[in-house]
């Protein structure tokens, strides 16, 4: 044994680790970082959305049975890597796709099923606060969600006590404690920068219209929020036990406020200062900007959120992403089966990526659109998934792929228009992580085209979010006093980090700006079939 694998056994052993779990929306994955944040071992759980009564959701019995077999997962593989059991770890972060809307009463009990971030049946709610507020406030939104059950007139309301997101959920079932990191926070109400928290204005605004119908004030419902570097408790004996049955895993670990899928995207790629932004690519795709001050009017195209610090950021978020990618890749894997030549999926994905890039430049004539569900950005109320293309066109795989890269692309480079072209916001650099970037230099390339601003890929973003809240946990335990998040990223995570930047090709900026032309020409055919069909 090298004295390297010496000290990772001995950093188990001894609990100076950080453990960071994601849940994401196809998979729920465990991060365990070493005392130099290096990731030293990983376990995954997969897991899928159910449309249930026309509404997106997770049962709470999956969320325990993904996060037992997820950390059931990660224990095996420290045995196997390192030859030791995992019997305690030193500090523990939560995340999980933000957003959503989770109510309990008093006594803990769900009032309704999870209604997860996909949903998009809260329009009358988004426009109302919208306008009351001043402010964009988006169909997920846990206040949409809550204020559309007002609007409904839902009899849940009589008994709520509590309302948080899947991340503070998990937290609390941990901890103990009912609380948000501010990024996770500020995807539940609007957060005023200035104090760190729920803009008061605002509440006061909400309870006001909700009176008679709310059994309480608003703060009395929502978690309280923390910024990143604050303890958020510890991993208490049940929660412990909730995590890993079989008992190995001792309480203790202090834990760090738990964060949205956003707020560990932009850890996990170094982008929490002002000036930088990060695209997170997997079921939906985002982008997240921090901002050197406020926007000058309220866009319905942006979301204002903040970093896990509590910085200003403006996200553009489109609830559609590498889903319908995804399902066209596993019709191509079943051809070749048919074929009687058996690919694995990895190989299937690199294939069909790599032919994109011979594509035609702006698409060739073809179409497509990757809506399964509904997207706010292009006003559009349900999926429906659509590919077209021209009477002369050429049906090559090359331009298919392509135009199915720059439909999964599309409506974030509506929101990246706003935020690049009508408010003059400036970019010193943009960083990439996620599903559709593991193809070296495919997705990268098309993105610096999408936005016209290099892409970087970075090497410690490959374990994406989990990895992300695993840093954020260690920074509770392990930062000086008084350091920022900024600068512990920079000076003691990302110091030798290595990165690959993508500049957008002329030719390929062009092609991308005719093929938009020609989506946003083609959008009322999409409407046209949530219509019709």
């Amino acid at each position: 044994m090298t004295d390297t694998e010496t000290g990772v056994r001995e950093a188990i052993e001894q609990g100076r680790t950080a453990l960071g779990i994601e849940l994401g929306s196809t998979r729920i994955k465990a991060v365990l970082t070493g005392p130099g944040h290096e990731a030293i071992a990983v376990g995954s759980h997969d897991w899928e959305n159910q449309f249930v009564d026309r509404v997106w959701t997770y049962s709470l019995e999956a969320v325990w049975e993904g996060l037992q077999g997820c950390f059931a997962a990660l224990a095996a593989d420290v045995q196997a890597k390192h030859g030791v059991a995992l019997r305690t770890v030193g500090a523990l972060g939560v995340s999980a796709m933000m957003h959503g809307y989770l109510a309990f009463d008093a006594e803990g009990e769900i009032l309704t099923p999870f209604r997860t971030w996909r949903n998009t049946n809260t329009g009358a709610a988004s426009e109302e606060l919208s306008g009351l507020f001043g402010f964009n406030i988006p169909h997920r939104w846990s206040i949409a969600h809550l204020h559309q059950a007002v609007l409904n007139g839902e009899e849940h309301l009589g008994r709520i006590a509590h309302l948080t997101t899947l991340a503070g959920y998990v937290h609390w079932k941990l901890s103990g404690r009912q609380v948000l990191g501010v990024g996770d926070a500020s995807g539940v109400f609007p957060i005023d920068i200035a104090t760190g928290t729920y803009d008061a204005r605002m509440l006061a605004q909400f309870d006001e219209l909700a009176a008679g119908r709310v059994p309480h004030k608003l703060a009395e419902l929502l978690p309280a929020v923390l910024p990143a570097g604050e303890a958020a408790g510890e991993l208490t004996a049940a929660g412990a036990a909730l995590l890993d049955p079989s008992g190995t895993l001792a309480p203790g670990a202090t834990m760090c406020p738990p964060e949205g899928d956003a707020g560990t995207g932009m850890v996990a790629t170094n982008s929490v200062a002002r000036r930088t932004g990060n695209v997170s690519a997997g079921t939906s795709i985002f982008a997240m900007i921090v901002l050197d001050g406020e926007l000058s009017r309220v866009h319905p195209e942006i979301d204002l959120v903040t970093t896990p610090a509590g910085d200003l950021v403006a996200m553009v978020h489109c609830n559609n992403g590498a889903s319908e990618l995804n399902a066209w890749a596993g019709l191509f894997a079943e051809f070749t089966a048919a074929l009687g030549i058996e690919q694995d999926s990895g190989t299937v994905f690199e294939t069909l990526f790599k032919a994109a890039l011979n594509g035609a430049p702006d698409g060739g004539g073809l179409m497509a659109f990757n809506n399964l569900s509904g997207e706010p950005i292009t006003k559009l109320h349900e999926g429906r998934p659509l590919f077209l293309r021209e009477p002369g066109s050429t049906l090559s795989l090359a331009s298919f792929m392509r135009v199915q890269l720059y439909a999964a692309l599309a409506t974030l480079r509506i929101g990246m228009d706003v935020l690049q072209k009508s408010e003059n916001v400036q970019l010193d650099r943009m960083f990439a992580h996620g599903g559709l970037f593991k193809t070296e230099g495919v997705a990268q390339r098309l993105l610096a085209a999408a936005i016209d601003t290099p892409v970087s890929v970075g090497d410690l973003a490959a374990e994406g979010g989990a990895w992300g809240i695993a840093v954020l946990a260690g920074f509770v335990t392990q930062r000086s006093a008084g350091q920022s998040l900024d600068d512990f990223l920079t000076t003691a995570v990302f110091a030798d980090a290595r990165l690959d930047t993508v500049a957008p090709d002329a030719a390929d900026v062009a092609g991308f700006d005719a093929f938009m032309t020609r989506y946003v020409a083609a959008l009322p055919v999409q409407q046209a079939a949530v219509d019709h069909s």
